[in-house]
């Protein structure tokens, strides 16, 4: 699990993420507000926020190398408040796919490697996974 702070509040972390998501290009799939969704219900919570990103080329090949994969895709960027800090966690793509020992599934994840630190690079303290 790649897991980091950042000095940046929650809101603030979510939109420069978003828009290093649509400059790499990846797509944003979804943009999930944990706290927005629970004040519609009445209920105050820390800030979550969660981050969806793919894009339709690397799923279809997914798809192609191991249909069960689908599953854990799009990948996702969670963003939250937590004993006063925001922090940013994510599962790289070799975590998320090293369960199905697939090799098309283990070279997409080297692909996506280098544009998830892209991504994430975009926040300080975010250093490039070995």
């Amino acid at each position: 699990m790649i897991t980091f702070s950042v000095s940046l509040d929650v809101d603030t972390t979510t939109a420069k993420l978003t828009e290093a998501i649509l400059a790499v290009p990846m797509g944003l799939v979804a943009h999930i507000n944990g706290q927005a969704n629970a004040a519609k219900r009445g209920l105050t919570v820390p800030s979550d926020q969660i981050l969806e990103v793919f894009r339709p080329d690397f799923a279809v090949r997914v798809w192609q190398a191991d249909k069960r994969a689908g599953i854990d895709i799009p990948l996702r960027i969670h963003v939250y408040e937590a004993g006063g800090k925001t922090w940013v966690a994510m599962r790289s793509p070799g975590a998320v796919f090293a369960p199905y020992n697939n090799a098309l599934l283990d070279q997409i994840a080297t692909e996506l490697q280098p544009i998830f630190d892209k991504i994430l690079s975009c926040l300080t303290p975010y250093k490039k996974t070995p």
